[in-house]
């Protein structure tokens, strides 16, 4: 199978703290890189403010991570992303080369 470059942008609570958020950032890192993939990178935007209000909260801490994996990683990420408690949104595209 084939290798495709992938980015997310995943969206988490506005409490949380750096450490925190770094955490839940090495934690997704790691799922990829378990599974053969390779991490570019990953790293924390600023705080912003939230188009529209998503469950109550009217800004969020964002994540920007990219990353080279085969297809079953995004899928798998995707499954951890929606089950967890501290993202709020995520999206996970494919580049084309």
């Amino acid at each position: 199978m084939a290798t495709r470059n992938y980015e997310t942008l995943y969206i988490v609570r506005p409490e949380l703290k750096d450490g925190e958020i770094q955490k839940i950032a090495d934690k997704f890192k790691k799922v990829v890189e378990d599974k053969g993939g390779k991490v570019a990178s990953a790293e924390k935007w600023e705080k912003r403010k939230l188009a529209y209000e998503i469950a109550g909260l009217k800004e969020g801490n964002y994540v920007m991570m990219h990353f080279e994996s085969e297809g079953d990683v995004p899928a798998e990420l995707n499954r951890l992303m929606r089950i967890s408690d501290d993202v709020v949104r995520h999206m996970i595209t494919s580049k084309e080369a």
